[in-house]
């Protein structure tokens, strides 16, 4: 499983708290749909998870407006991308598709990673450089 500071090393510092809280969900995503918790359970992290991404990624991209990062359309199609994936994890999980939401979750863990170590990491340079 992947480790949260394997990621957050490549993040901006201010949003470091952010990304441990949204890693942190998906990982006891994974875990609970490998351990066949109940789907109540299941259901509460999902909830969390898409609840805590939407507002993570909307504080981001209002940072990211205000600083004009010439990143920003490519950025927010990542979030846009995690956001549906997260919300059809939750519909399979609804209709009672535990493996594909196993499968599911630990991509978006995987694609949010590289996203946390690739974008982020280039708009926290740019904060840094004080762009």
């Amino acid at each position: 499983m992947t480790n949260i500071s394997d990621f957050n090393s490549a993040s901006n510092a201010a949003t470091d708290g952010e990304h441990d809280v949204q890693l942190g969900l998906l990982q006891a995503l994974c875990g609970a749909v490998a351990a066949h918790r109940d789907a109540a359970s299941v259901s509460e992290i999902l909830d969390q998870l898409i609840a805590y991404s939407e507002a993570h990624f909307m504080s981001e991209e209002l940072l990211m407006r205000l600083k004009s990062h010439d990143d920003y359309a490519d950025h927010v199609d990542d979030h846009s991308h995690m956001l549906d994936v997260l919300r059809q994890i939750a519909a399979d999980h609804a209709a009672g598709s535990s493996p594909l939401v196993a499968a599911k979750a630990a991509e978006v863990l995987d694609f949010i990673g590289n996203h946390i170590a690739t974008r982020d990491r280039r708009f926290a340079d740019q904060l840094r450089n004080g762009q």
